[in-house]
């Protein structure tokens, strides 16, 4: 003696009403599992550190006073590429390229 689908099917519906759940009797796939899922945003922007003032912002402050404050890390950077670029291994220049008007 089986019980006929549209019961089944009436049984369901009203299981899923009652535990608030969705109602899906073909079992298609509907994406429910991953949308029941906390959010990663935060937790991953937790996971790094705030950003600290940087030198930019130290060389901003002191603007307005025309003071000029030394960047040497970016001094060293610049004379390394020099000397890369004095010997030939400096990274090649952009290429150049007359800017065609697409439209027509």
């Amino acid at each position: 003696m089986s019980v006929p689908r549209a019961r089944l099917l009436d049984l369901m519906r009203a299981r899923c009403e009652l535990f608030a759940t969705t109602f899906n009797p073909d079992g298609i796939r509907t994406g429910n599992k991953i949308l029941r899922q906390r959010l990663k945003g935060p937790a991953l922007a937790s996971y790094y550190p705030l950003k600290l003032t940087t030198f930019r912002d130290f060389q901003n402050e002191f603007k307005p006073l025309e003071l000029e404050v030394e960047n040497e890390e970016e001094l060293d950077r610049l004379e390394h590429i020099a000397a890369l670029k004095a010997r030939g291994k400096g990274a090649p220049k952009k290429k150049r390229t007359k800017v065609v008007n697409k439209k027509k």
